[in-house]
Protein backbone atom coordinates (compact mmCIF):
# COMPACT_ATOMS: atom_id res chain seq x y z
CA UNK A 1 0.00 0.00 0.00
CA UNK A 2 1.48 3.35 -1.07
CA UNK A 3 1.79 6.43 1.10
CA UNK A 4 -0.73 7.98 -1.27
CA UNK A 5 -3.30 5.35 -0.34
CA UNK A 6 -2.38 5.09 3.34
CA UNK A 7 -3.14 8.76 3.95
CA UNK A 8 -6.44 9.01 2.08
CA UNK A 9 -8.64 8.76 5.20
CA UNK A 10 -6.38 10.87 7.43
CA UNK A 11 -6.33 13.99 5.24
CA UNK A 12 -9.17 16.18 4.10
CA UNK A 13 -10.15 15.15 0.63
CA UNK A 14 -13.11 15.11 -1.72
CA UNK A 15 -14.36 12.85 -4.48
CA UNK A 16 -17.14 11.98 -6.91
CA UNK A 17 -19.23 8.82 -7.20
CA UNK A 18 -19.80 7.65 -10.76
CA UNK A 19 -19.99 4.11 -12.06
CA UNK A 20 -18.08 3.25 -15.20
CA UNK A 21 -21.17 2.24 -17.17
CA UNK A 22 -22.56 5.77 -16.65
CA UNK A 23 -19.81 7.33 -18.77
CA UNK A 24 -20.61 8.56 -22.28
CA UNK A 25 -19.59 6.51 -25.31
CA UNK A 26 -20.83 5.26 -28.65
CA UNK A 27 -21.04 1.55 -27.79
CA UNK A 28 -24.13 1.68 -25.59
CA UNK A 29 -22.50 1.95 -22.17
CA UNK A 30 -19.53 3.58 -20.53
CA UNK A 31 -16.27 1.64 -20.67
CA UNK A 32 -12.52 1.89 -20.09
CA UNK A 33 -11.93 3.98 -23.20
CA UNK A 34 -11.29 7.63 -23.95
CA UNK A 35 -14.28 8.98 -21.98
CA UNK A 36 -12.94 7.42 -18.76
CA UNK A 37 -9.65 9.27 -19.23
CA UNK A 38 -11.58 12.46 -19.96
CA UNK A 39 -13.49 12.00 -16.70
CA UNK A 40 -10.22 11.62 -14.78
CA UNK A 41 -9.09 14.92 -16.31
CA UNK A 42 -12.39 16.50 -15.28
CA UNK A 43 -11.96 15.22 -11.70
CA UNK A 44 -8.48 16.71 -11.53
CA UNK A 45 -9.73 20.04 -12.87
CA UNK A 46 -12.45 19.99 -10.20
CA UNK A 47 -9.91 19.44 -7.41
CA UNK A 48 -11.14 15.94 -6.67
CA UNK A 49 -8.85 13.22 -5.35
CA UNK A 50 -11.21 10.24 -5.25
CA UNK A 51 -13.22 8.53 -7.96
CA UNK A 52 -15.62 6.08 -6.37
CA UNK A 53 -17.06 3.37 -8.61
CA UNK A 54 -19.49 0.52 -8.05
CA UNK A 55 -18.28 -3.10 -8.33
CA UNK A 56 -16.73 -3.61 -11.77
CA UNK A 57 -17.39 -7.34 -11.79
CA UNK A 58 -19.71 -8.88 -14.42
CA UNK A 59 -23.36 -7.98 -13.87
CA UNK A 60 -26.02 -10.45 -12.83
CA UNK A 61 -29.83 -10.53 -12.80
CA UNK A 62 -31.37 -7.13 -13.33
CA UNK A 63 -27.94 -5.95 -14.53
CA UNK A 64 -26.90 -5.36 -10.93
CA UNK A 65 -23.14 -5.12 -10.25
CA UNK A 66 -23.94 -6.41 -6.75
CA UNK A 67 -25.13 -9.80 -8.03
CA UNK A 68 -22.23 -11.08 -10.11
CA UNK A 69 -21.10 -14.47 -11.45
CA UNK A 70 -17.63 -13.69 -10.09
CA UNK A 71 -16.11 -11.43 -7.46
CA UNK A 72 -12.72 -11.63 -9.19
CA UNK A 73 -13.55 -11.07 -12.87
CA UNK A 74 -13.96 -7.77 -14.68
CA UNK A 75 -17.16 -6.82 -16.47
CA UNK A 76 -16.88 -7.70 -20.19
CA UNK A 77 -19.19 -4.79 -21.02
CA UNK A 78 -16.49 -2.39 -19.81
CA UNK A 79 -13.83 -3.50 -22.26
CA UNK A 80 -12.86 -0.66 -24.59
CA UNK A 81 -13.71 -1.90 -28.09
CA UNK A 82 -11.82 0.94 -29.75
CA UNK A 83 -8.59 -0.35 -28.23
CA UNK A 84 -9.25 -3.71 -29.88
CA UNK A 85 -9.74 -1.89 -33.19
CA UNK A 86 -6.39 -0.13 -32.74
CA UNK A 87 -4.75 -3.51 -32.07
CA UNK A 88 -6.00 -4.66 -35.45
CA UNK A 89 -8.17 -7.46 -34.05
CA UNK A 90 -11.57 -5.82 -34.59
CA UNK A 91 -12.99 -3.99 -37.59
CA UNK A 92 -14.32 -0.44 -37.00
CA UNK A 93 -18.05 0.05 -36.70
CA UNK A 94 -19.61 3.47 -36.21
CA UNK A 95 -23.42 3.32 -36.57
CA UNK A 96 -24.89 1.69 -33.44
CA UNK A 97 -28.04 3.67 -32.71
CA UNK A 98 -27.74 3.30 -28.92
CA UNK A 99 -29.33 5.79 -26.55
CA UNK A 100 -26.89 8.24 -25.01
CA UNK A 101 -28.73 8.75 -21.70
CA UNK A 102 -29.12 5.14 -20.55
CA UNK A 103 -27.66 1.66 -20.88
CA UNK A 104 -30.14 -0.48 -22.78
CA UNK A 105 -28.60 -3.69 -21.50
CA UNK A 106 -30.96 -5.88 -23.54
CA UNK A 107 -29.29 -4.53 -26.68
CA UNK A 108 -25.89 -3.54 -25.37
CA UNK A 109 -24.89 -6.86 -23.80
CA UNK A 110 -25.34 -9.07 -26.88
CA UNK A 111 -23.81 -6.39 -29.12
CA UNK A 112 -20.70 -6.03 -26.99
CA UNK A 113 -20.28 -9.76 -26.42
CA UNK A 114 -20.59 -10.32 -30.16
CA UNK A 115 -17.94 -7.71 -30.86
CA UNK A 116 -15.66 -9.28 -28.26
CA UNK A 117 -16.10 -12.65 -29.94
CA UNK A 118 -15.09 -11.02 -33.24
CA UNK A 119 -12.02 -9.53 -31.56
CA UNK A 120 -11.05 -12.94 -30.15
CA UNK A 121 -11.15 -14.45 -33.63
CA UNK A 122 -9.16 -11.50 -34.98
CA UNK A 123 -6.62 -11.96 -32.22
CA UNK A 124 -6.18 -15.66 -33.09
CA UNK A 125 -5.65 -14.80 -36.75
CA UNK A 126 -3.32 -11.82 -36.36
CA UNK A 127 -1.65 -12.14 -32.96
CA UNK A 128 2.02 -11.30 -32.71
CA UNK A 129 4.34 -13.42 -30.54
CA UNK A 130 4.74 -10.69 -27.91
CA UNK A 131 0.97 -10.35 -27.44
CA UNK A 132 0.52 -14.11 -27.25
CA UNK A 133 3.24 -14.35 -24.61
CA UNK A 134 1.59 -11.57 -22.61
CA UNK A 135 -1.78 -13.32 -22.87
CA UNK A 136 -0.33 -16.63 -21.67
CA UNK A 137 1.54 -14.88 -18.87
CA UNK A 138 -1.71 -13.30 -17.68
CA UNK A 139 -3.48 -16.66 -17.70
CA UNK A 140 -0.70 -18.20 -15.63
CA UNK A 141 -0.46 -15.34 -13.15
CA UNK A 142 -4.22 -15.17 -12.59
CA UNK A 143 -4.88 -18.92 -12.77
CA UNK A 144 -5.93 -19.15 -9.11
CA UNK A 145 -9.26 -17.53 -10.01
CA UNK A 146 -9.27 -17.31 -13.81
CA UNK A 147 -9.32 -21.04 -14.58
CA UNK A 148 -12.43 -21.61 -12.48
CA UNK A 149 -14.17 -18.51 -13.75
CA UNK A 150 -13.69 -19.19 -17.47
CA UNK A 151 -14.71 -22.82 -17.01
CA UNK A 152 -17.84 -21.66 -15.19
CA UNK A 153 -18.70 -19.23 -17.99
CA UNK A 154 -18.07 -21.83 -20.69
CA UNK A 155 -20.26 -24.35 -18.89
CA UNK A 156 -22.98 -21.74 -18.45
CA UNK A 157 -22.87 -21.02 -22.19
CA UNK A 158 -23.31 -24.72 -22.88
CA UNK A 159 -25.72 -25.81 -20.13
CA UNK A 160 -27.48 -22.62 -19.07
CA UNK A 161 -28.10 -21.71 -15.46
CA UNK A 162 -28.32 -22.27 -12.54
CA UNK A 163 -25.28 -24.48 -12.02
CA UNK A 164 -27.24 -26.80 -9.74
CA UNK A 165 -29.11 -27.98 -12.84
CA UNK A 166 -25.96 -28.93 -14.74
CA UNK A 167 -25.04 -32.65 -14.98
CA UNK A 168 -24.26 -33.84 -11.44
CA UNK A 169 -20.57 -34.45 -12.05
CA UNK A 170 -20.13 -30.88 -13.28
CA UNK A 171 -22.31 -29.34 -10.59
CA UNK A 172 -20.21 -31.11 -7.96
CA UNK A 173 -16.92 -30.09 -9.61
CA UNK A 174 -15.64 -33.63 -10.09
CA UNK A 175 -12.08 -33.18 -11.45
CA UNK A 176 -12.35 -35.82 -14.16
CA UNK A 177 -15.58 -34.44 -15.53
CA UNK A 178 -14.24 -30.87 -15.50
CA UNK A 179 -11.03 -31.89 -17.27
CA UNK A 180 -13.01 -33.73 -19.94
CA UNK A 181 -15.26 -30.75 -20.56
CA UNK A 182 -12.33 -28.33 -20.61
CA UNK A 183 -10.68 -30.38 -23.34
CA UNK A 184 -13.77 -29.89 -25.50
CA UNK A 185 -14.18 -26.15 -24.79
CA UNK A 186 -10.72 -24.74 -25.46
CA UNK A 187 -12.05 -21.97 -27.70
CA UNK A 188 -14.57 -20.76 -25.12
CA UNK A 189 -11.98 -20.94 -22.36
CA UNK A 190 -9.62 -18.88 -24.48
CA UNK A 191 -12.35 -16.38 -25.34
CA UNK A 192 -13.35 -15.69 -21.73
CA UNK A 193 -9.66 -15.49 -20.75
CA UNK A 194 -9.04 -13.02 -23.58
CA UNK A 195 -11.79 -10.73 -22.26
CA UNK A 196 -10.27 -10.71 -18.78
CA UNK A 197 -6.78 -10.09 -20.15
CA UNK A 198 -7.91 -7.01 -22.02
CA UNK A 199 -10.07 -5.78 -19.14
CA UNK A 200 -7.25 -5.99 -16.61
CA UNK A 201 -4.72 -4.43 -18.97
CA UNK A 202 -7.06 -1.55 -19.83
CA UNK A 203 -8.03 -1.05 -16.21
CA UNK A 204 -4.46 -0.85 -14.95
CA UNK A 205 -3.61 1.70 -17.66
CA UNK A 206 -6.57 3.84 -16.61
CA UNK A 207 -5.67 3.56 -12.94
CA UNK A 208 -2.06 4.53 -13.63
CA UNK A 209 -3.29 7.57 -15.55
CA UNK A 210 -5.56 8.51 -12.63
CA UNK A 211 -2.59 8.30 -10.26
CA UNK A 212 -0.58 10.56 -12.55
CA UNK A 213 -3.40 13.12 -12.24
CA UNK A 214 -3.52 12.72 -8.44
CA UNK A 215 -6.77 10.71 -8.40
CA UNK A 216 -7.27 7.54 -6.36
CA UNK A 217 -9.88 4.88 -7.15
CA UNK A 218 -12.35 3.75 -4.49
CA UNK A 219 -13.76 0.31 -5.28
CA UNK A 220 -16.65 -1.60 -3.79
CA UNK A 221 -16.87 -5.07 -2.22
CA UNK A 222 -20.36 -6.51 -1.67
CA UNK A 223 -20.48 -8.64 1.49
CA UNK A 224 -22.39 -11.49 -0.17
CA UNK A 225 -22.02 -13.24 -3.52
CA UNK A 226 -24.53 -14.60 -6.02
CA UNK A 227 -25.53 -18.26 -5.79
CA UNK A 228 -25.03 -18.64 -9.53
CA UNK A 229 -21.36 -17.72 -9.44
CA UNK A 230 -17.98 -19.30 -9.87
CA UNK A 231 -17.27 -18.38 -6.24
CA UNK A 232 -20.07 -20.55 -4.83
CA UNK A 233 -19.79 -23.30 -7.44
CA UNK A 234 -16.09 -23.86 -6.71
CA UNK A 235 -16.34 -23.40 -2.94
CA UNK A 236 -19.70 -25.00 -2.17
CA UNK A 237 -18.57 -26.45 1.17
CA UNK A 238 -18.06 -22.93 2.54
CA UNK A 239 -21.70 -21.94 2.00
CA UNK A 240 -24.95 -23.02 3.62
CA UNK A 241 -26.12 -25.35 0.84
CA UNK A 242 -27.96 -28.66 0.73
CA UNK A 243 -26.76 -31.84 -0.99
CA UNK A 244 -28.00 -30.54 -4.36
CA UNK A 245 -26.17 -27.24 -3.94
CA UNK A 246 -29.29 -25.18 -3.22
CA UNK A 247 -29.20 -22.62 -0.38
CA UNK A 248 -30.76 -23.73 2.90
CA UNK A 249 -30.76 -20.16 4.23
CA UNK A 250 -30.33 -16.82 2.44
CA UNK A 251 -29.33 -13.26 3.20
CA UNK A 252 -31.46 -10.18 3.71
CA UNK A 253 -32.46 -7.58 6.27
CA UNK A 254 -35.35 -7.64 8.74
CA UNK A 255 -38.60 -5.66 8.55
CA UNK A 256 -38.17 -1.95 9.24
CA UNK A 257 -39.91 1.34 8.51
CA UNK A 258 -38.99 0.95 4.84
CA UNK A 259 -40.63 -2.49 4.46
CA UNK A 260 -42.98 -4.46 6.71
CA UNK A 261 -41.58 -7.73 5.32
CA UNK A 262 -37.92 -6.72 5.20
CA UNK A 263 -35.70 -7.41 2.20
CA UNK A 264 -35.02 -10.97 1.02
CA UNK A 265 -31.83 -10.67 -1.02
CA UNK A 266 -31.51 -14.38 -1.68
CA UNK A 267 -27.71 -14.66 -1.55
CA UNK A 268 -26.36 -17.86 0.02
CA UNK A 269 -24.82 -17.37 3.45
CA UNK A 270 -21.27 -18.19 4.42
CA UNK A 271 -20.31 -21.00 6.72
CA UNK A 272 -17.98 -18.85 8.76
CA UNK A 273 -16.81 -21.87 10.77
CA UNK A 274 -15.58 -23.57 7.60
CA UNK A 275 -13.96 -20.38 6.32
CA UNK A 276 -12.11 -19.94 9.61
CA UNK A 277 -10.52 -23.39 9.22
CA UNK A 278 -8.27 -22.21 6.39
CA UNK A 279 -7.74 -18.74 7.80
CA UNK A 280 -10.45 -17.17 5.63
CA UNK A 281 -8.36 -17.93 2.53
CA UNK A 282 -11.11 -17.04 0.05
CA UNK A 283 -11.60 -13.64 1.68
CA UNK A 284 -7.85 -13.00 1.75
CA UNK A 285 -7.56 -13.87 -1.94
CA UNK A 286 -10.56 -11.70 -2.76
CA UNK A 287 -9.32 -8.63 -0.93
CA UNK A 288 -5.74 -9.03 -2.18
CA UNK A 289 -7.02 -9.24 -5.73
CA UNK A 290 -9.29 -6.19 -5.34
CA UNK A 291 -6.61 -4.06 -3.72
CA UNK A 292 -4.33 -4.81 -6.65
CA UNK A 293 -6.94 -3.07 -8.81
CA UNK A 294 -8.21 -0.20 -6.63
CA UNK A 295 -6.73 2.02 -3.93
CA UNK A 296 -9.40 1.90 -1.24
CA UNK A 297 -12.44 -0.33 -0.76
CA UNK A 298 -15.96 0.41 0.40
CA UNK A 299 -17.07 -2.70 2.32
CA UNK A 300 -20.78 -3.11 1.73
CA UNK A 301 -23.25 -4.07 4.52
CA UNK A 302 -20.60 -3.98 7.23
CA UNK A 303 -23.12 -4.75 9.95
CA UNK A 304 -23.38 -8.28 8.50
CA UNK A 305 -19.85 -9.06 9.67
CA UNK A 306 -20.95 -8.52 13.28
CA UNK A 307 -24.36 -10.21 12.92
CA UNK A 308 -26.45 -11.01 9.87
CA UNK A 309 -30.11 -11.71 9.15
CA UNK A 310 -30.60 -15.38 8.26
CA UNK A 311 -33.76 -16.29 6.34
CA UNK A 312 -34.88 -19.89 5.71
CA UNK A 313 -34.68 -20.39 1.94
CA UNK A 314 -38.25 -21.68 1.94
CA UNK A 315 -39.58 -18.35 3.22
CA UNK A 316 -40.85 -15.93 0.55
CA UNK A 317 -40.03 -12.82 2.61
CA UNK A 318 -37.46 -11.75 5.18
CA UNK A 319 -39.98 -11.54 8.01
CA UNK A 320 -39.28 -15.03 9.37
CA UNK A 321 -35.53 -14.54 9.65
CA UNK A 322 -33.33 -14.33 12.73
CA UNK A 323 -30.01 -12.80 13.74
CA UNK A 324 -26.84 -14.92 13.62
CA UNK A 325 -23.33 -14.10 14.78
CA UNK A 326 -20.97 -12.99 12.00
CA UNK A 327 -17.26 -13.61 11.55
CA UNK A 328 -16.37 -10.51 13.53
CA UNK A 329 -12.89 -9.39 14.39
CA UNK A 330 -11.35 -12.79 13.61
CA UNK A 331 -11.97 -12.24 9.90
CA UNK A 332 -10.35 -8.81 9.78
CA UNK A 333 -7.40 -9.96 11.90
CA UNK A 334 -6.78 -12.64 9.28
CA UNK A 335 -7.06 -10.08 6.46
CA UNK A 336 -4.81 -7.43 8.01
CA UNK A 337 -1.17 -7.51 6.86
CA UNK A 338 1.35 -8.91 9.32
CA UNK A 339 3.09 -6.40 11.62
CA UNK A 340 6.03 -4.56 10.18
CA UNK A 341 9.46 -4.03 11.70
CA UNK A 342 8.02 -1.92 14.52
CA UNK A 343 5.38 -4.50 15.40
CA UNK A 344 2.50 -2.35 14.10
CA UNK A 345 -0.12 -3.62 11.65
CA UNK A 346 -0.96 -1.28 8.80
CA UNK A 347 -4.69 -0.57 8.68
CA UNK A 348 -6.52 -1.94 5.68
CA UNK A 349 -7.56 0.78 3.19
CA UNK A 350 -11.24 0.05 3.83
CA UNK A 351 -14.22 2.14 4.82
CA UNK A 352 -17.39 0.55 6.11
CA UNK A 353 -20.91 0.96 4.78
CA UNK A 354 -22.55 1.10 8.19
CA UNK A 355 -25.89 2.64 7.29
CA UNK A 356 -29.28 1.67 8.69
CA UNK A 357 -29.95 0.37 12.19
CA UNK A 358 -26.47 0.00 13.66
CA UNK A 359 -25.94 -1.48 17.11
CA UNK A 360 -23.15 -0.53 19.53
CA UNK A 361 -21.54 -3.91 18.76
CA UNK A 362 -21.29 -3.04 15.05
CA UNK A 363 -19.73 0.33 15.85
CA UNK A 364 -17.29 -1.33 18.24
CA UNK A 365 -16.21 -3.79 15.54
CA UNK A 366 -15.73 -1.02 12.99
CA UNK A 367 -13.68 1.05 15.40
CA UNK A 368 -11.60 -1.94 16.49
CA UNK A 369 -10.73 -2.52 12.83
CA UNK A 370 -9.88 1.15 12.32
CA UNK A 371 -12.39 1.60 9.47
CA UNK A 372 -14.10 4.95 8.85
CA UNK A 373 -17.89 4.75 8.69
CA UNK A 374 -20.35 6.39 6.31
CA UNK A 375 -22.88 9.18 6.73
CA UNK A 376 -25.58 10.15 4.20
CA UNK A 377 -27.01 13.65 4.51
CA UNK A 378 -30.39 12.77 3.01
CA UNK A 379 -31.06 10.86 6.27
CA UNK A 380 -30.26 13.88 8.45
CA UNK A 381 -33.46 15.89 8.65
CA UNK A 382 -36.76 15.65 10.41
CA UNK A 383 -36.09 14.59 13.99
CA UNK A 384 -33.57 16.24 16.36
CA UNK A 385 -30.21 17.98 16.29
CA UNK A 386 -28.67 14.76 17.64
CA UNK A 387 -29.27 12.98 14.33
CA UNK A 388 -25.93 11.26 13.52
CA UNK A 389 -26.21 12.17 9.84
CA UNK A 390 -26.12 15.92 10.54
CA UNK A 391 -22.63 17.24 9.77
CA UNK A 392 -22.05 18.79 13.19
CA UNK A 393 -22.26 15.27 14.67
CA UNK A 394 -19.55 13.78 12.44
CA UNK A 395 -16.12 12.77 13.61
CA UNK A 396 -13.00 13.05 11.46
CA UNK A 397 -12.78 9.38 10.35
CA UNK A 398 -16.02 9.65 8.38
CA UNK A 399 -16.84 9.27 4.69
CA UNK A 400 -19.79 11.61 4.12
CA UNK A 401 -22.18 11.68 1.16
CA UNK A 402 -25.11 13.77 0.03
CA UNK A 403 -26.54 10.44 -1.20
CA UNK A 404 -25.30 7.12 -2.59
CA UNK A 405 -26.19 5.04 -5.64
CA UNK A 406 -29.10 3.60 -3.62
CA UNK A 407 -30.59 7.02 -2.88
CA UNK A 408 -32.56 9.44 -4.97
CA UNK A 409 -30.60 12.39 -6.28
CA UNK A 410 -30.51 15.24 -3.78
CA UNK A 411 -32.75 17.38 -5.96
CA UNK A 412 -35.15 14.45 -6.35
CA UNK A 413 -35.11 13.89 -2.60
CA UNK A 414 -35.87 17.57 -1.97
CA UNK A 415 -38.75 17.58 -4.43
CA UNK A 416 -40.43 14.63 -2.66
CA UNK A 417 -39.37 15.29 0.95
CA UNK A 418 -41.95 15.88 3.65
CA UNK A 419 -42.56 19.43 4.78
CA UNK A 420 -41.02 18.49 8.14
CA UNK A 421 -37.78 17.46 6.41
CA UNK A 422 -37.77 20.53 4.18
CA UNK A 423 -38.31 22.84 7.16
CA UNK A 424 -35.45 21.17 9.06
CA UNK A 425 -33.18 21.39 6.01
CA UNK A 426 -33.92 25.10 5.55
CA UNK A 427 -33.15 25.76 9.20
CA UNK A 428 -29.85 23.90 8.94
CA UNK A 429 -28.66 24.89 5.47
CA UNK A 430 -30.07 28.39 5.19
CA UNK A 431 -31.85 30.04 2.25
CA UNK A 432 -29.68 28.28 -0.35
CA UNK A 433 -31.73 25.13 0.33
CA UNK A 434 -34.62 26.52 -1.66
CA UNK A 435 -32.37 27.72 -4.47
CA UNK A 436 -29.87 24.89 -4.94
CA UNK A 437 -30.44 22.13 -2.41
CA UNK A 438 -27.63 20.02 -3.91
CA UNK A 439 -24.99 22.72 -3.53
CA UNK A 440 -26.27 23.63 -0.08
CA UNK A 441 -25.82 20.02 1.05
CA UNK A 442 -22.44 19.68 -0.65
CA UNK A 443 -21.15 22.85 1.01
CA UNK A 444 -22.33 21.72 4.43
CA UNK A 445 -20.58 18.38 4.04
CA UNK A 446 -17.43 19.92 2.60
CA UNK A 447 -16.97 22.30 5.51
CA UNK A 448 -17.65 19.55 8.08
CA UNK A 449 -14.94 17.82 10.11
CA UNK A 450 -15.31 14.62 8.04
CA UNK A 451 -11.99 13.88 6.38
CA UNK A 452 -13.62 12.41 3.29
CA UNK A 453 -16.64 13.67 1.36
CA UNK A 454 -18.01 12.08 -1.82
CA UNK A 455 -20.71 13.49 -4.08
CA UNK A 456 -22.62 11.55 -6.76
CA UNK A 457 -22.10 13.21 -10.13
CA UNK A 458 -25.88 13.64 -10.36
CA UNK A 459 -25.71 15.99 -7.36
CA UNK A 460 -22.77 17.94 -8.74
CA UNK A 461 -24.90 18.50 -11.85
CA UNK A 462 -28.15 19.18 -9.95
CA UNK A 463 -30.13 16.41 -11.67
CA UNK A 464 -33.58 15.19 -10.61
CA UNK A 465 -35.06 11.76 -9.88
CA UNK A 466 -35.11 10.70 -13.52
CA UNK A 467 -31.31 10.36 -13.22
CA UNK A 468 -31.37 8.03 -10.22
CA UNK A 469 -29.01 5.04 -10.48
CA UNK A 470 -30.78 2.43 -8.33
CA UNK A 471 -33.92 1.95 -6.27
CA UNK A 472 -33.45 -0.86 -3.71
CA UNK A 473 -36.01 -3.62 -4.05
CA UNK A 474 -36.85 -2.73 -7.66
CA UNK A 475 -35.81 -5.56 -9.98
CA UNK A 476 -36.03 -3.82 -13.35
CA UNK A 477 -34.98 -0.51 -14.84
CA UNK A 478 -32.09 0.24 -12.48
CA UNK A 479 -28.35 0.73 -13.12
CA UNK A 480 -29.05 2.29 -16.54
CA UNK A 481 -28.25 5.97 -16.01
CA UNK A 482 -25.64 7.66 -18.18
CA UNK A 483 -24.59 11.27 -18.54
CA UNK A 484 -23.53 13.36 -21.50
CA UNK A 485 -20.84 16.01 -21.45
CA UNK A 486 -23.40 18.58 -22.61
CA UNK A 487 -25.08 18.14 -19.21
CA UNK A 488 -21.85 18.99 -17.44
CA UNK A 489 -20.97 22.29 -19.08
CA UNK A 490 -18.24 24.63 -17.89
CA UNK A 491 -19.50 25.66 -14.43
CA UNK A 492 -19.44 22.58 -12.12
CA UNK A 493 -15.68 21.81 -12.24
CA UNK A 494 -14.39 25.25 -11.17
CA UNK A 495 -17.22 25.63 -8.69
CA UNK A 496 -16.44 22.27 -7.10
CA UNK A 497 -12.72 23.07 -7.10
CA UNK A 498 -13.43 26.37 -5.33
CA UNK A 499 -15.55 24.58 -2.71
CA UNK A 500 -12.91 21.97 -1.95
CA UNK A 501 -10.13 24.54 -1.91
CA UNK A 502 -12.03 26.75 0.53
CA UNK A 503 -12.40 23.84 2.95
CA UNK A 504 -8.85 22.51 2.68
CA UNK A 505 -9.69 19.56 0.47
CA UNK A 506 -8.04 20.62 -2.77
CA UNK A 507 -4.63 19.06 -2.22
CA UNK A 508 -1.93 18.86 -4.86
CA UNK A 509 -1.48 15.25 -3.77
CA UNK A 510 -2.05 12.94 -0.83
CA UNK A 511 1.21 12.27 0.96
Amino acid sequence: MSLLTASVFSQRTSGVLLHLTSLPGVHGSGDLGAEAYHFVDWLASAGQRLWQILPFSPVGPGNSPYHSPSTFAGNPLLVDLEELVRCGWLSPRSDHGFESNRCDFERVAPYRMGRLREAWQGFLQKVQPADWSDFERFRAQQSHWLEGYVLFMALEARHGKPWTQWPAALAQCEPGALADMAAHMTDDLGFFSFIQWRFHLQWQRLREYAHQRGVLIAGDAPIFVAHHSADVWMNASQYCLDAQGEPTVVAGVPPDHFSVTGQRWGNPLYRWDRMAEDGFAWWRDRLTHLLALVDVVRLDHFRGFESYWEIPASEPTAAAGSWREGAGEALFAALTPAPGQHGVRSPLPIFAEDLGVITPAVTALRQACGFPGMRVMQFAFGDTSANPYLPHNFDAPTVAYTGTHDNDTSLGWWQTASETERHAARAYLGPQADVEIHWAMMQSLSQSVANTVIFPLQDVLGLDSTHRMNTPGVAHGCWQWRFDWHQVGDEPAPRLASLTRAHGRNLSGLT
